[in-house]
């Protein structure tokens, strides 16, 4: 038990490592982590992570984030997100009436297919917004406190030692 634990904390960490070294300014992470979040809220099973990258491009947000944004839901997570969407969905357009297997037919299949639709789709987006919104605010903030080094700053580093190492052994 403890080494299965001691995995998933060495894998936590070098998860937020990996979040703490992206490119780009802290807001340009954040958005791009929202976008994603925002995206995974939603039941486009397949086009979650294209609709993350593609939102990111509007925000102008790290593309990469915002892929593992859309993490947000995931087989763990799909049925407790998309309940609680639609359930949101509902309050928000009235109670939808029950459908019973008998009260389902051709003429009303349609209606209630729409209903279910809509209450799902207003319930995501308010529930994306929400968690876009939230999400994106505390990752700005902690992505300003402490910020992360530039990748040119690190290629320019190991060009410098390398110059260094080769005017050392020239003078030689």
């Amino acid at each position: 038990m403890v080494r299965w634990q001691h995995s998933l904390i060495k894998r936590c960490r070098r998860w937020l490592r990996w979040l703490w070294e992206q490119e780009g300014s802290p807001g340009q992470r954040a958005r791009g982590l929202a976008a994603g979040v925002f995206c995974g809220c939603f039941p486009f099973f397949g086009l979650q992570t294209l609709l993350g990258i593609g939102l990111a491009s509007v925000v102008r947000g790290n593309h990469l984030l915002a892929a593992a944004g859309t993490w947000i839901s995931n087989p763990f997570t799909y049925l407790p997100l998309y309940w609680f969407n639609y359930r949101v969905g509902d309050a928000l357009m009235g109670r939808a009436a029950t459908a019973t297997l008998t009260g389902i037919n051709k003429s009303t299949l349609w209606h209630q297919s729409w209903s279910f639709t809509s209450r799902l789709l207003l319930g995501s987006s308010i529930v994306g917004l929400i968690f876009a919104l939230s999400l994106g605010s505390l990752a700005w903030w902690l992505f300003r406190l402490k910020p992360s080094r530039p990748h040119g700053a690190q290629v320019a580093r190991r060009t410098s030692a390398s110059q260094a190492n080769k005017g050392s052994q020239s003078s030689r």
